[in-house]
């Protein structure tokens, strides 16, 4: 049985400043991941070998496997697609009402029929100001939510008709009902709520039993919830305060991968900071949505 607390081993040694968006992409058999403010991303495989770097000409917030084998990207500017052998990116789409000059893009997931979902932050650290964007297939691209202040994880129920989603400041996780078929969602409710020691919740993902993985900004800490019951399953440690998102990864689905990054106040008390840990938890993740555009 698998035990209610783990402790997160390192898997890469590679610093990130502000380390995120951590996914497998399953027909590479590799690991992706970024570094937001090194512009940075980052392609390994399992063997222990030093992972690739590519460049990114600008803040980037996200990534995500395509259906056609490549990646697309969640830029400062907009939705890219990065051709995963050349390193070369390509605008796709521009959100309505977003403006680089003021607001980047952040977390960002794929759902089950293959949009990509992506949500902005203010540059200044204004409250209440982004969005949450669902991009289509035909590079249309709908404004989903309001009022955001730091648009975080997303996550997909088994059956697709919940979607957890992840505004930093407020603390908690919102549950929305989801029409799969076309994309959109109900009233929110507020699925979990954290205390003030828990840090702020960051990126998340679901396993294959509808545990609900969250990424713990501050806290050093991922937590698998039923979001369901709002109840506490497991809690994974992390040798770093700022753990900022967790996907499964693997060609069995069975690892946690979690990035991490730097607090310049806990620099020299952090040298792990910015690293990318793994752990086994004795659970799978379902297999991961690509997108469907491109």
């Amino acid at each position: 049985m698998p035990t209610d607390q783990l402790t997160a081993e390192v898997f890469h040694r590679v610093p990130a400043r502000l380390g995120e968006g951590v996914c497998w992409h399953a027909r590479r058999r590799t690991l992706w991941w970024i570094d937001i403010l090194g512009q940075r991303l980052f392609e390994s495989d399992l063997s222990g070998a030093a992972p690739r770097e590519l460049a990114s000409p600008s803040l980037i917030g996200a990534v995500a496997p395509t259906a056609r084998g490549g990646l697309v990207a969640a830029l400062r500017d907009g939705i890219h697609l990065l051709d995963p052998d050349t390193g070369a990116f390509t605008p796709f789409a521009t959100a309505p009402g977003h403006d680089p000059g003021q607001f980047r893009f952040n977390d960002a997931k794929v759902d089950p029929r293959g949009r990509f979902w992506a949500g902005t932050l203010a540059l200044d650290g204004r409250a209440g100001q982004s969005r949450l964007y669902r991009i289509d297939a035909d590079r249309r691209v709908c404004v989903m939510r309001e009022g955001v202040t730091i648009s975080n994880g997303l996550a997909w129920s088994a059956d697709a008709r919940a979607l957890y989603y992840i505004d930093s400041p407020t603390r908690t996780v919102q549950a929305f009902e989801y029409d799969l078929e076309h994309g959109t969602i109900g009233p929110p409710r507020v699925a979990i709520t954290f205390a003030e020691a828990d840090g702020w919740p960051d990126g998340c993902c679901l396993d294959a039993e509808g545990g609900l993985w969250i990424a713990h900004w501050g806290a050093g800490k991922v937590t698998c919830w039923d979001p369901v019951a709002a109840r506490l399953r497991r809690t994974v440690r992390v040798p770093v305060a700022n753990v900022t998102s967790c996907a499964f990864g693997g060609p069995r689905r069975d690892q946690l991968f979690i990035t991490t990054a730097v607090d310049d106040a806990r620099a020299g008390a952090e040298p792990a900071a910015g690293w990318l840990f793994r752990a086994e938890p004795g659970i799978v993740g379902p297999e991961l949505a690509m997108f469907a555009g491109g």
